[in-house]
């Protein structure tokens, strides 16, 4: 171990640091990133307590060394890549369900558990963390909050960061401190805790959560909607929402979709545009059906079945949450672009939706699009022969075009998967010079040596 690195060897046992070239190129990637040796890490340390994570940031920051912390690696926008080599943070080890509240609809966690264990320890008190993406059995609460993560139930719930009430966080110079209040609400001071939402690990490392958690819906409906135009359906999201229909989970699928879903999955869906929807209540859940019914009607559908949760609603949700992966077997000599996420105004869905689709049709590119349209939040991967450097060029001129798009029309480049390095060239487009400036004033005062996470979030020249 090179002696830049003396510092951990003496505070941390053997087994909470590696420089083997598996360790350090498995911590090289993330799932939207395939970067070359150059980013990988010289080190990766296991924390196991805040005292283990101030302990590594004030050696590091002392020493100029940079530290990008890591968990399950599951981003899509190369968020806890390390681009300047430097240590590792990776976070899994520290995964305890610390102390559970019930009569406070609380709970504590270390941030590297992942978010189904959370429900799955709560479980027994009949209370649950509904704002979970569906990534929740593979992606860690830290994770989430540093991406500021959300999912299908977003339209419901709230994005996970909504059920957060307070962190214990390590500053780049290895002091612990302590943001937001285990209160229902606070007025008291900066919300320093919604400033460490969503900034990917760039200004404090999270060692500790208290969450707000719910108790269970005692009634689940679920099912599909089909319609023959994928612009009706889109039409239907928008109105549903608008009406103020009180729907859990409300997910639109395009045609392309469900064919990739049937081929790679064998799924058996029908092959044409499709909203899938969840509905949570206590009592008359009846009731928010039919409205919703009576809605979709005015908009063409062709079928609309829903019923209480079963074993074959629970297999249609998850051929939704395996719909990503299918994209990649589908085609053999096609792949997809860094999967899209543009979120737009609710009543600006059909206009991206037919923009995504008009752009794929008009250069005869395969561009599946579903997402949580409860929330104008659509995914989308262009699909490109990596073999044709001219279509991969196109491709990726698509894929600028459509988050462009997105901006004019008041939304978002990133709706949840973070500004990583793949979405930096849209900050300034999105907010504007002076706020972007801002947010690097902040960046300085929080982490003046530049140490955590170097190289995410900010464009080069600005």
């Amino acid at each position: 171990m090179s002696d830049d690195f003396d510092f951990i060897r003496s505070r941390l046992s053997d087994d909470q640091y590696s420089v083997t070239d598996a360790d350090r190129r498995e911590r090289a990637v993330d799932w939207g990133t395939n970067r070359d040796d150059g980013s990988q890490p010289d080190i990766v340390v296991w924390p196991e307590s805040t005292d283990d994570v101030s302990a590594v940031l004030a050696g590091a920051n002392e020493r100029g060394i940079p530290v990008t912390p890591y968990a399950a690696g599951t981003s899509l926008e190369g968020n806890p890549v390390p681009l300047e080599g430097g240590i590792t943070l990776d976070l899994t080890r520290m995964d305890d369900v610390y102390d559970i509240r019930p009569d406070d609809l609380q709970v504590d966690v270390g941030p590297g558990i992942y978010g189904d264990e959370v429900n799955e320890a709560i479980e027994n008190y009949g209370l649950v963390l509904p704002s979970l993406p569906s990534s929740g059995k593979i992606s860690t609460l830290g994770g989430m909050i540093a991406n500021d993560a959300s999912g299908m139930k977003t339209v419901k719930y709230g994005e996970v960061a909504d059920w957060l009430l307070e962190v214990e966080a390590v500053l780049p110079n290895g002091e612990v401190i302590t943001a937001g209040s285990k209160a229902a609400k606070t007025s008291s001071g900066y919300n320093l805790l919604d400033l460490l939402v969503g900034s990917e690990g760039t200004l404090a490392v999270i060692t500790r959560l208290t969450l707000q958690l719910a108790g269970r819906p005692e009634q689940v409906w679920a099912g599909r909607a089909t319609f023959a135009d994928l612009g009706d359906a889109a039409d239907a999201v928008f109105d549903a929402v608008r009406s103020g229909v009180d729907v859990a989970k409300i997910e639109l699928i395009d045609s392309l979709s469900a064919e990739i879903a049937n081929t790679v999955l064998d799924t058996g869906l029908p092959n044409s545009p499709m909203v899938f929807l969840e509905f949570h209540a206590n009592h008359d859940i009846e009731t928010e059906v039919e409205f919703c019914k009576s809605l979709f009607e005015s908009h063409g559908v062709e079928t609309f079945e829903i019923a209480a949760q079963d074993e074959t609603m629970a297999e249609l949700w998850e051929a939704r949450r395996e719909l990503a992966d299918a994209v990649e077997p589908y085609d053999p000599d096609l792949s997809p672009l860094t999967p899209g996420d543009v979120t737009v105004p609710i009543s600006a869905l059909p206009d991206i939706v037919d923009y995504i689709k008009t752009l794929g049709a008009e250069h005869d590119i395969m561009i599946p699009c579903f997402g949580h349209a409860g929330d104008g939040n659509i995914h989308y991967f262009v699909m490109v022969d990596p073999n044709d450097p001219e279509m991969v060029e196109t491709g990726e001129h698509l894929s600028k075009k459509i988050v462009e798009r997105a901006i004019e029309l008041g939304g978002t480049a990133t709706g949840e998967h973070g500004v990583g390095v793949g979405k930096r060239d849209y900050l300034v487009a999105e907010h504007g010079p002076a706020a972007v400036g801002t947010m690097r004033s902040i960046k300085t005062a929080f982490d003046p040596n530049g140490i955590l996470n170097p190289g995410k979030i900010f464009p080069d020249d600005v």
